[in-house]
């Protein structure tokens, strides 16, 4: 017997793609972050006191986040089931990750709240929808 999914309509095809390009993105970011270099003094002395003071288990965090985030884009357009638990995994590290940084740090102090959390919550709002996406797909049988 045929397992047959429904089709999904061309707003699921464009968000899924986005959301591959927004993974992408991420992963770009993440990278940046491995690879800074907290002693050059061409960064903000603020900048560098606070990557110092990160703990390490934030960058697994952040990996899972922008990992979680880009494989269940690509498991969107592969329509696989595999794509919500991988969605809701980064918008959970993506909510630990801000909520350390934000919360444990001075960064709101430092560089007021519109700098320190304006594309935190952005970045929220994007694991949000993948997460919404993910659901909705899986609720309606677009993804197996």
């Amino acid at each position: 017997m045929l397992n047959a999914r429904a089709t999904p309509p061309v707003w699921f095809w464009v968000v899924a793609a986005l959301l591959l390009l927004w993974g992408l993105a991420g992963i770009a970011s993440f990278w940046m972050h491995l690879t800074y270099n907290p002693d050059d003094p061409a960064n903000a002395a603020y900048d560098r006191q606070l990557y110092r003071s990160l703990p390490g288990w934030l960058n697994w965090v952040y990996a899972v986040a922008v990992g979680g985030g880009l494989l269940g884009a690509a498991a969107l357009l592969m329509r696989h089931r595999a794509a919500v638990p991988l969605t809701i995994a980064s918008l959970i590290a993506i909510v630990i990750q801000f909520g350390w940084t934000l919360g444990m740090t001075d960064l709101i102090a430092a560089k007021g709240f519109a700098t320190a959390a304006g594309f935190p919550i952005f970045i929220f709002a994007m694991g949000l929808l993948g997460a919404w996406t993910a659901r909705t797909a899986r609720a309606r049988g677009w993804i197996g």
